[in-house]
């Protein structure tokens, strides 16, 4: 069987492992030490992981963030959660077909009253929110303790392989998320009075004002943790929608995806098509090329997306086509997916007849917003803690703002320590709110009309919070409009410019190149930035050359190719064109052709068999007749129908049924959410108790 790994990558590099048999189902198969086991099955070939006791359905992997329990599975005779443990050596791995059975108790455990940590600050997320949080506090040598349920920290700069907007001296504008964990955890490292656990889960918040978690080194063992301070930087989980076959195993988010493609470089999918134009589902379409997968399309529900222009614009020029005003309608498939129906929307959001396309996929990544992670947040609020929030999970915005704004809430921790840190910078609350500001809206702009020398052209049309190219100009001849960092960049003197191309290489939406007419004014030189497959440009090549929308210019020869040394991951690819088509060329078009859908489409399943809650199986339908029977109450709905009664306790369905409520014409000012436990997280009781919980099940 072929693994399905990823071998090369045009910006990450390909790590050495250990490897490791395991058995799976009684077969025996070859993974890496340390790989979550979810994804030493993606690469052995395997997405199913089990079946559901209720209705036999297919389960496989959803979240990859230890979120749900959909990727449940038993090892060495535990049930775990496969994308939160790391495979060892002999593990012997089983799906679940039915309920799992509870391991025999070979020992009286001994039971133990876990002691109390006392600490300053504690912080519960170590991504881009929590670390910027505790590198303020560390510096003013506040005791801080930040828990994260990861084997490393910067929660989801480590799945980002593109470079970020904002700026260079802010937010490492221009540099590529992983890189931004990196520098992030080695601040950390340089400050005495910072302690970060790892493979550490912060389970619940107590009315006592104990942050309970079940850190896991050797063995999984319980942590009471008493802080002063709590800063709640958990980030965000992704929306479901409600579709036919939304639970088939090949359906799930973009931040799964990009988990397993960017992270543990599996190769999850062939063919993917992607639900939502928002820079979430924009982002994973050019990561998935980067890793070698077709996108077959791109839909949105909306008449234009959501996200960054720019992003948009990188796929088009791949050859991704971009649906918007579509929505989808259904996946098919036996046990996994096979194919997606899609169909346009009306002005009233309901489907177009006839207008239904049907690809052959074997992925759908959802890619439809974002919620806040902030129940400990919400809960230490309720008891009374002195509690504070940072990034996603005070607000959804991108990862630039959340460093902002973990950065503000670690000084104003610091203020209510009593520490003299003098007042909060007001440009760090103006900043953070640029960072979070919407994009405007695309602009035409006039590009110089000048034929000789050489310099930039600019193919960015809207405004967004982004201005690396005016740091990295080594003779400062770039500057936004307003000389604000959301204004469109251009340049104050054409002939200032050397054409060193670092204002190209740097570029986080890939939307400038350099134009030279000094050799040959009729065939001027083309310098543009490329990050997907180098075996596609190489030199004397001819490569297709589209515009900014993805239209073919022509095809062109490869002249010259190279890097610079802060941009490695940047191939600069350097193309002679006519010279009337040398101010459009703005990419290369790389997938071979647009998959085409097919022209005949199995009618749809009725929308009420879709499921909302998975970990029950509850039908939109089955919530739709109990609200119509009068209910009202989010508690009395999960009694009728077991709704959010799963695992997972209610974090996918949720938002999901407040839809629901809505869509029925339910003033929600009438309905009665449900109450929170303490606990947000499923813990073995024993460990609760104080019984440590040893065997192979372990993260190092």
């Amino acid at each position: 069987m072929k693994l399905k790994r990823i071998t090369k990558h045009p910006v990450l590099e390909i790590p050495e492992y250990k490897e490791v048999t395991f058995t799976w189902n009684d077969k025996k198969l070859g993974g890496y030490e340390g790989e979550m086991i979810s994804s030493t099955l993606f690469a052995n070939g395997v997405q199913i992981f089990g079946h559901h006791p209720k209705d036999n359905s297919p389960q496989g992997l959803f979240c990859a963030n230890g979120q749900c329990s959909q990727c449940l599975v038993i090892a060495d005779g535990q049930p775990v959660k496969s994308c939160m443990t790391p495979l060892a050596q002999g593990m012997v791995v089983e799906s679940v077909e039915g309920l799992p059975k509870l391991p025999e108790d070979d020992v009286e455990p001994q039971i133990q009253t876990a002691d109390v940590k006392e600490v300053d600050v504690l912080i519960i997320g170590a991504g881009p929110a929590g670390l910027a949080a505790a590198v303020e506090l560390g510096k003013l040598g506040v005791e801080t303790l930040v828990l994260d349920d990861k084997d490393r920290p910067g929660g989801k700069l480590v799945l980002q392989t593109h470079k970020f907007f904002g700026s260079v001296e802010d937010s490492h504008a221009g540099t590529r998320g992983f890189e931004i964990a990196n520098i992030l955890a080695d601040d950390i490292d340089k400050l005495d009075s910072v302690d970060i656990w790892l493979n550490t889960t912060a389970v619940g918040v107590f009315s006592d004002k104990i942050v309970g978690a079940v850190k896991s080194v050797k063995k999984k063992h319980y942590r009471q943790i008493k802080p002063k301070k709590l800063l709640v930087a958990t980030g965000a989980r992704e929306k479901m929608l409600s579709f036919p076959g939304n639970t088939l195993p090949g359906v799930y988010g973009a931040g799964a995806f990009q988990t397993l493609v960017n992270r543990d470089l599996i190769k999850s999918s062939e063919k993917v098509l992607i639900v939502g134009g928002g820079n979430v589902g924009l982002i994973a379409g050019y990561h998935a090329i980067q890793a070698g997968i077709e996108v077959v399309a791109l839909i949105e529900a909306l008449p234009q997306v959501g996200g960054y222009k720019v992003h948009a614009d990188k796929l088009k020029r791949l050859g991704v086509p971009i649906l918007t005003g579509h929505t989808v309608v259904a996946a098919t498939g036996r046990d996994k997916v096979e194919a997606v129906t899609v169909a346009r929307l009306n002005q009233d959001w309901k489907v177009v007849p006839d207008t239904h396309k049907t690809y052959a996929v074997d992925t759908v990544l959802i890619a439809v917003g974002l919620a806040e992670v902030n129940e400990f947040y919400l809960k230490a609020r309720q008891w009374g803690m002195d509690v504070f929030c940072a990034g996603d999970a005070q607000e959804i915005a991108e990862a630039s703002a959340a460093m902002f704004t973990g950065k503000i809430e670690g000084l104003k921790i610091a203020q209510s320590l009593g520490l003299p840190v003098g007042e909060i910078p007001a440009e760090w609350d103006e900043k953070a709110t640029i960072l979070k500001s919407k994009p405007g809206p695309a602009r035409t702009r006039e590009q110089p009309e000048r034929e000789k020398g050489v310099f930039p052209i600019f193919h960015c049309y809207q405004e967004v919070p982004c201005n690396p190219c005016t740091s990295v100009c080594p003779v400062g001849a770039i500057r936004t409009e307003r000389d604000e960092i959301t204004g469109l960049p251009y340049i104050i003197d054409l002939d200032a410019c050397t054409g060193c191309g670092s204002c190209v290489a740097v570029c986080p939406g890939l939307s400038m190149i350099l134009v030279d007419y000094r050799d040959d004014p009729e065939h001027p030189l083309i310098t543009l930035p490329y990050e997907i497959w180098r075996e596609r440009v190489e030199v004397d090549q001819k490569v297709p050359l589209t515009d900014v929308d993805g239209a073919i210019l022509g095809y062109y020869p490869v002249e010259k190719l190279s890097t610079r040394r802060k941009f490695p991951g940047t191939l600069l690819v350097q193309v002679k064109v006519d010279k009337k088509v040398a101010k459009a060329v703005m990419g290369i078009w790389v997938q071979d052709q647009q998959i085409e859908p097919s022209l005949i489409y199995e009618k749809e399943l009725p929308p009420d068999d879709a499921i909302v809650c998975r970990c029950e199986r509850i039908t939109a339908g089955e919530i739709k007749a109990a609200i119509r029977r009068g209910i009202r109450d989010i508690n009395q709905l999960k009694a009728v129908t077991r709704v959010g009664m799963g695992a997972c306790g209610s974090k996918t369905c949720r938002p999901m049924i407040w839809r629901i409520f809505q869509e029925e014409g339910i003033d929600l000012g009438t309905v009665t959410d449900r109450v929170d436990r303490p606990l947000f997280v499923e813990v073995p009781i024993g460990i609760l108790a104080g019984a440590h919980q040893g065997g192979r099940i372990e993260n190092k």
